[in-house]
This record gives C-alpha cells, structure tokens and sequence, in this order.
C-alpha cells in the first residue's frame, strides 16, 4: 500500500491531540499543542508543522519537557507579569502567557508577559492571530538555541529569534509579520534535509564558514542573519527582551532540542499586547486600516506585478486553499506520524483524503 501524502486539517489536528493525550499530555494541552501544528502547516510554515511532533514527544518521553507542570506567575505588578513555564510545552505557555497580556492590555491599555523556563512555541502568528479576533494588536518575540553566528564569526552562537506582530483590520485582512531574524528559519533546511533537497545559496554557511546548498552542511554550520548586521542586531535585541530580561536561558545558554538531552531549553518569550480601544476606538482604527491597506495596494506596480500584497496575505490564500485541498505531507513525515500512530494504538490513515 502506498502510503496517502494529503490530509484533512481536521482530522490531522485530531489525530495529533490524541496523540499527545496518550502520550500523557493533559486533554487541554495537547489540544492547544494540535491547534498550533496544524496552524503552522495551513500557512504554508510547514517546518513549524506537524513535523516537530515527534521530536516533542522524544522529549516529553525522556523527561526534557513536563507536560505536567505548573506554569505560574512569579513577580506582577499592573500591566506586566513574569511567568514561569516550567518548562512545559511552549504553545501551552505562550498562550498562557498570551491571555496575561490581553487581559493586562484590557485593564491599562497595554499589556507585557515576559517568559522564562519555556521551550519551542510553534509560530508568532498563531498568537497574534488569537490577539486579532479580540481586537488587539500584539507583538511577540522568542529567543532560540545557537544557529546563528554573530556578524563577523563562522560558529552559532544566537538563535534565528522570531518576531511577530499582528493588527487588526474591517474588510481589508489583517496585517500579520511574523519573521525569523535569520534569512531563512531554521526548521525550513531541516524539512530540505528531510526532503532530500538542496537549499538557495545565502540562507547558511558550513562549519567552516563557507556559502553552501547543502542542506545537511547547513545543518552543521550556521543559518546567516537577515540583513546581516541589522539581523544579527534586532536578534540580539530580541534574546536581550526574552532571555536576559526575564531569567531564561539566553546566547549559548538556550538548549538545543535536537542535541541536548541532559536540560530543558530555557526558552524565553515576550509578549507585548495593545488594547485598541483604550487609544482610538476599534471601529476608527479598523476603518483607518482599510483606508491604509486599500491606499497601499493602489500604488503604481513594478512592471511585471499583478498585485501589491501586504504581509500575512499569502499566508492567508494558503491557508484557505489547505482547508480546501488539504495538508500534503513530505513522505518522511507520514512515515515518521504513522510509526507514531502506531505506538499509541491511533490510525493516521483515517486522516487522509486518499488511501490508495
């Protein structure tokens, strides 16, 4: 039997929740830890996808990751709060630490929850998404393991440290960023790797130091900053804000998931969220969006441009036409998620669209 490469959305986030359930992660939570997966692969960012289910579950199943832990809040005072994860599950962390920020942004216009003690939380625009429907703005950023090196050095020593922001918007979509500091993010080589494929020359460096298209070299070397030097300063920036800040791990200190099976990451994350209505109110913000959004799609086109987009948009297409289609899979990974199904006594082929 061949095995079927395209899935019902549906069906796969259930599939991974149960999944998760039997691994002895609480209903609630792997609920949460579905949602975001499924999320990332219908935006087309499929190395944040159900890909990263099996290395979870390698860590929850050697004790790296604690499924069961309490996620508090350490230090508060009005519109900020530091949480400790406990180095549970990041998506279940960071929302946690998600619905802190809103409800502080609902009380003083603005609301901060800075994280410690946290690991991989999947992607920033599954928060800013959540932020969006209650019409508030956020901004969110990671610090991550060692990738990439410093501008001017060969070896890894920050992370592609994500930022997200999300507003907003009536009839136009919402405006939604959410970018690595590097080039490329890193979980997009290792779905090359996994694919077998090459990459474009300038996402990484060798361990050497040298340009190269080899997936698995890259892997071993370095991911190259965005902009150089102005990537390699905005991540800085952004390890400052989630690892030096707020007690977790931070440059060299954050643990690698893939390689370190002694610690827990110590990820730390920052969530800023705004109440919009506490400056304009929502209806004026929203009706201001259009008129910015419709504005900058009207501008003259570069010859050969159909349409001027704004970001988030194609993410958006994506995901309307992945809900349609369904979620096509690397062979790899249904190999890897029905050896997974297996174990826990769960049939992934009930989630497919085509079992031929």
């Amino acid at each position: 039997m061949t095995l079927p490469l395209r899935f019902d959305w549906r069906k796969l986030e259930k599939f991974c929740a149960r999944v998760f359930e039997r691994a002895g992660v609480p209903q609630e939570s792997a609920a949460i830890i579905a949602d975001s997966l499924i999320q990332a692969d219908l935006r087309g960012v499929e190395s944040h996808g159900v890909v990263r289910t099996a290395i979870y579950l390698k860590r929850v199943e050697a004790g790296r990751m604690d499924p069961a832990a309490e996620i508090r809040i350490v230090n508060e005072t009005g519109a900020m709060a530091l949480i400790d994860g406990g180095n549970n599950f990041g998506s279940v962390i960071g929302t946690k630490a998600l619905q802190e920020a809103m409800k502080r942004a609902k009380d003083f216009g603005v609301g901060i929850a800075a994280v410690k003690g946290s690991n991989h939380f999947g992607t920033g625009a599954y928060y800013a998404l959540k932020a969006i429907a209650q019409n508030q703005i956020l901004l969110v950023m990671s610090n991550a393991s060692q990738t990439m090196p410093p501008t001017g050095g060969v070896r890894p020593f920050i992370g592609t440290n994500p930022l997200a922001v999300g507003a907003p918007a009536g009839e136009q979509l919402p405006f939604i960023l959410d970018m690595a500091t590097s080039v490329v993010a890193r979980g997009k080589i290792i779905v090359a790797s996994q694919k077998g494929e090459a990459i474009p020359l300038g996402w990484a460096i060798d361990s050497d130091g040298n340009p190269t298209t080899d997936a698995d070299a890259a892997l071993a070397g370095s991911v190259l900053p965005v902009g150089g030097p102005k990537g390699y300063a905005i991540s800085m920036f952004i390890d400052i804000l989630s690892g030096v800040l707020t007690g977790a791990g931070f440059g060299k200190y954050v643990n690698n998931m893939y390689e370190n099976w002694e610690q827990p990451q110590n990820v730390g994350h920052f969530f800023i969220a705004l109440d919009i209505d506490k400056f304009i109110p929502i209806d004026v913000f929203k009706s201001r969006m259009d008129d910015y959004i419709r504005s900058l799609k009207e501008e003259p086109k570069a010859p050969g441009v159909k349409e001027i987009l704004i970001p988030g948009e194609l993410e958006f297409r994506q995901t309307d036409r992945l809900k349609a289609e369904g979620i096509t899979l690397p062979l790899k990974v249904v190999e890897e998620l029905a050896e997974i199904g297996k174990r826990y006594d769960l049939e992934l082929l009930e989630a497919a669209y085509q079992t031929t």
